[in-house]
């Protein structure tokens, strides 16, 4: 049961998430590090319950925010609480992904099921899309400083956690987190013709 000085408490505190919303939709990067910070735990607990897999709950996560820095403006404190809010985004992010494993796992089934399955070769506008896509991503690592794409990297091609990658690194871990999470932004802000299409 919550007692009166522990609603009090939460409704303070979600009044400063609903504030570093507010900040969020209005660009403020320092908003969000203070938003993830604030609430990180919660969505990591969440996702990787969903998962079972750390390496991959971590990348949720920053997908998680990375959902919360674009779609910041559309909160609506009348329909639910900012952990509501955060939760279900971290619930689908997690649904998804776990979706895509199963999606992975059918891919490798045996080659006399493949050889039974319809081809899905490109045609060549699908081929010129592509090509087109992956021009867009090299230019937007390249935006990247060096700090940030070697984070990312190591996050991501080589599945390190970011304890690990503090660690190899020699830096420390909140460093690491925002050198990840601003590194995401910058990715996000730089893809955004591909990333939401025409």
């Amino acid at each position: 049961m919550v007692s009166p000085k522990d609603s009090v408490d939460l409704r303070a505190r979600d009044r400063d998430w609903i504030a570093l919303i507010k900040n969020i939709a209005a660009g403020d990067q320092t908003a969000v590090g203070a938003f993830y910070d604030a609430t990180s735990r919660l969505v990591y607990s969440l996702v990787l319950r969903v998962l079972s897999d750390p390496s991959t709950a971590e990348e949720v996560t920053l997908d998680v925010y990375t959902q919360v820095w674009r779609q910041a403006a559309k909160y609506n404190a009348a329909r639910g609480t900012p952990i509501a809010w955060l939760l279900t985004i971290a619930r689908t992010r997690a649904l998804d992904r776990l979706r895509a494993g199963w999606q992975e796992q059918q891919r490798r089934e045996p080659l006399e099921v493949v050889d039974q399955t319809v081809s899905k070769t490109e045609n060549p506008e699908e081929a010129t899309a592509l090509s087109e896509r992956q021009r867009f991503v090299r230019a937007a690592l390249s935006s990247l400083s060096p700090e940030q794409l070697e984070a990312i990297e190591l996050a991501y091609y080589s599945g390190l956690s970011h304890s690990e990658i503090a660690l190899r690194l020699g830096e420390p871990l909140g460093t690491v987190k925002t050198r990840i999470r601003l590194g995401m932004i910058k990715l996000r802000d730089q893809l955004k013709p591909i990333l939401e299409g025409p």
